[in-house]
């Protein structure tokens, strides 16, 4: 059977490989960003598939690249408010989507909580010292982050901001 052919699923339908329904979620992703219209409606679409693992990756790496572009951009928060919407109760996503929210929160230097940042995921955190310049939150980052390697990459950003600023 060649590449682009359907395989028969155990009910007897025609089912495409969640490698290539992955691909193809994360294309209208992007296509229904690029347009600038209907990306919630595409979010909620994908969560929809019959793998909800599957999809709920799809739609957390687009949440990832998408956030990463407006994270400066001021139409972040109605951004986030859509997909909030469509994402609704899934706990993967939604927890990305508060965790973007928290960052953007500091990047622009907003009232943000410490307890937040140290509670947030791993992810959250390394994306933090990595991304961030609030030496606030690189300073708790470097002293409480739960790993090494975000304490150490959060220092080591402290410390070159100190000697170039």
């Amino acid at each position: 059977m060649g590449r682009s052919e359907n395989h028969i699923g155990a009910e007897g339908t025609a089912t495409v490989p969640e490698h290539w329904r992955y691909g193809r979620h994360l294309a209208a992703l992007a296509a229904a960003a690029a347009a600038g219209v209907g990306e919630a409606d595409a979010v909620a679409s994908v969560l929809r598939d019959r793998d909800p693992v599957m999809a709920e990756s799809a739609v957390v790496t687009h949440l990832d690249r998408r956030a990463a572009q407006l994270l400066a951009d001021p139409r972040f928060p109605g951004w986030a408010h859509a997909l909030g919407a469509a994402i609704g109760p899934r706990a993967f996503p939604a927890r990305r989507l508060r965790e973007w929210t928290l960052l953007k929160t500091i990047t622009d230097g907003e009232p943000w909580s410490p307890a937040e940042l140290t509670a947030a995921s791993d992810w959250c955190q390394r994306t933090a010292a990595q991304s961030l310049a609030s030496y606030e939150a690189l300073g708790l980052l470097a002293t409480t982050a739960r790993t090494h390697r975000v304490r150490t990459v959060a220092a080591a950003r402290l410390r070159r901001r100190s000697a170039t600023g």
